[in-house]
């Protein structure tokens, strides 16, 4: 079932710095009004509304530790048009996502056995 909704100001804030954190122009890469929310918004995945089934890769991922001190990997990924597909979180424990990443709290750089 699907959950369209608007995109949220803290989800565009996050996709723009991450957008940025690789010198992408957010210009090149627009962000539709309406997402698509993932399994009812439990883990914060949304689809960005690029092809579904073009999925190319994913463009960044970084790690944040939600306040209950369980890591959530969050993946920007693009179809094959060069759209924004997903913004992705991955909670490892596939808890509900408790409090929402902002910029400052991610990590980059680590691997999944360092989390």
């Amino acid at each position: 079932m699907s959950n369209i909704r608007p995109i949220r100001e803290e989800e565009l804030t996050l996709i723009y710095f991450l957008l940025e954190k690789l010198n992408l122009d957010p210009i090149d890469y627009p962000v539709n009004e309406n997402v698509d929310e993932y399994e009812g918004g439990k883990m914060g995945s949304i689809s960005l509304g690029g092809d579904v089934n073009g999925y190319v890769g994913d463009l960044i991922q970084a790690e944040y530790v939600d306040i209950d001190d369980v890591p959530v990997v969050i993946t920007l990924t693009q179809d094959n048009n060069g759209r924004l597909l997903d913004l992705d979180f991955w909670k490892v424990d596939f808890s509900r996502l408790l409090e929402y990443p902002v910029p400052d709290k991610l990590i980059f750089g680590k691997t999944n056995e360092e989390l």
